[in-house]
């Protein structure tokens, strides 16, 4: 079991204000694999003071031994990434054959990434015999969430602290434990006492405690709408910065003519992946009405082909939910998903055979859905396909756009006529036929899932002021 009896702040392991402690439990066997402090507001008030002192310092740091910080932080993770890798398949249930490459490796990527590109940034330009100067916003608290724990940490820190600013760090409390063995690395890259802080605890308490500070500047979270509206709120009491990056019902259009086993493949892969815990999940795909049966098949097969178990086990492809309550509300999800009258392809709310043990759910799929339906609608974050029939391209985009969200989509088609309807989709972040994704391009959603972009120049920018100076 791992344990982490202190918090991180201020350059130091200091022992938390209470003795109340927060058990992680294993996904696939439900056992304690874990135990992290339970972090109150006197914790996030130290761990704010301290990120408040040393901010003059580190933004005064040269960009050059900042960037240095951040390489060594990457260096840091892909020599631990094994034992990252094997936290996050306990706490997350990610299957091992992706977790050290998606979870973890990729987090140290992020870590180079933001080095290469922050000296592009111009941090100081006249425009029309005006000076224009960009500057760190200061203390920044990340609130991260549970599905891609590492992951979405690096994507708020290491820009953070490229650009300047210091950091506390409020991981999820169901899958903190890659974040204290962040701060391992972080303490042994070296950098000064208060730049990056961590605190645990559960979002009503330390979370909240953060987003309410006067003395923290930005907000940045990752999660639940219905959370990010929360964090709004709070905020709009000391007016600061907050960038959201919150929830997805990502489209995958198969247009007319376009090879349907690829695309339906690709929609299986993208809506299953981590178990479905993934915000730009491919969970609505689009086809040609003609075709709706030949693409509930192609998707059954694929799904009843998949080796669902044990996420330590190489050969698994499906692992279980984080915890029970996901598992509870997905379930409750397909339920809806039958007596609304969707028709029920494969899967169900049965647990998978002899996995009785362990928060795991069938890979679903359901045909015949209509945008009226919650399992069209709402966000389930699990393993659960919905198909939806069009009847031209113009259909296609209205239901595509029928949406509270707008974070991801994708396109299958003839390449031109893909592009056209890309151009369309009121989101964020587009895949054309399977495109390769690059980390450096803007990253962020439209309506409600968030505002602000994170990742490339853009992200990095997010963590700045601008002041124009009249001379």
């Amino acid at each position: 079991m791992q344990e982490f009896p202190r918090l991180y702040v201020g350059g130091e392991w200091v022992e938390p204000s209470s003795s109340e402690r927060i058990d992680i439990v294993n996904a696939a066997t439900e056992q304690v694999m874990g135990q992290v402090p339970a972090g109150g507001a006197a914790d996030v008030d130290r761990a704010v003071a301290a990120a408040r002192a040393a901010c003059a310092d580190w933004a005064a740091t040269p960009l050059t031994e900042r960037l240095a910080a951040l390489g060594r932080i990457g260096e840091g993770i892909m020599a631990r990434n094994d034992e990252l890798a094997q936290a996050v398949v306990g706490e997350v249930g990610t299957p091992s054959m992706i977790a050290p490459m998606l979870q973890t490796g990729l987090a140290a990527v992020v870590f180079g990434d933001n080095a290469t590109l922050a000296p592009t940034i111009e941090m100081e330009a006249t425009v029309g015999g005006t000076l224009t100067v960009k500057e760190p916003i200061g203390v920044v608290a990340a609130i991260t969430p549970w599905n891609f724990p590492l992951v979405q940490i690096a994507v708020k820190v290491a820009p953070a602290l490229a650009m300047g600013c210091t950091v506390i760090v409020k991981p999820s409390e169901y899958a903190p434990l890659t974040a204290f063995m962040l701060a391992e690395i972080v303490d042994e890259a070296g950098l000064p006492p208060g730049v990056f802080n961590l605190v645990s605890g559960d979002g009503a308490t330390a979370g909240e405690s953060l987003v309410a500070h006067r003395d923290v500047d930005m907000v940045s979270f990752t999660g639940s709408t219905a959370t990010g509206r929360r964090i709004s709120s709070v905020a709009a009491s000391t007016v600061k910065k907050v960038t959201l990056e919150l929830g997805g019902k990502s489209p995958l259009i198969v247009l007319e003519g376009a090879p349907l086993a690829d695309a339906v493949a690709a929609a299986v892969q993208g809506c299953y992946i981590n178990c479905g815990q993934m915000c730009t999940a491919s969970t609505r795909l689009l086809v040609p009405e003609a075709q709706l049966g030949e693409a509930a098949a192609t998707a059954a097969a694929i799904a009843e082909s998949l080796a669902v178990g044990d996420p330590a086990a190489p050969e698994t492809v499906i692992g279980p939910l984080v915890n029970a309550r996901q598992r509870d509300r997905v379930r409750d999800y397909i339920r809806s998903g039958i007596e609304e009258g969707a028709t029920l392809v494969t899967g169900g709310v049965e647990p998978p055979d002899g996995l009785d043990t362990g928060y795991f759910v069938r890979p679903t799929v359901f045909s015949d859905v209509t945008m009226e339906m919650r399992i069209a609608r709402e966000e389930i974050f699990g393993p659960v396909l919905a198909i939806i029939g069009y009847s031209d391209t113009d259909d296609a985009v209205r239901i595509a756009n029928d949406s509270d969200y707008g974070l991801a989509a994708m396109v299958f088609g003839e390449p031109d006529e893909a592009m056209a309807v890309a151009r369309k989709l009121r989101a964020g972040w587009l895949v054309i036929n399977g495109a390769d994704q690059s980390f450096t391009a803007p990253y962020g959603g439209y309506k409600q899932s968030g505002l602000g972009k994170e990742l490339g120049v853009a992200g990095l920018e997010e963590y700045l002021e601008q002041k124009a100076i009249h001379v």
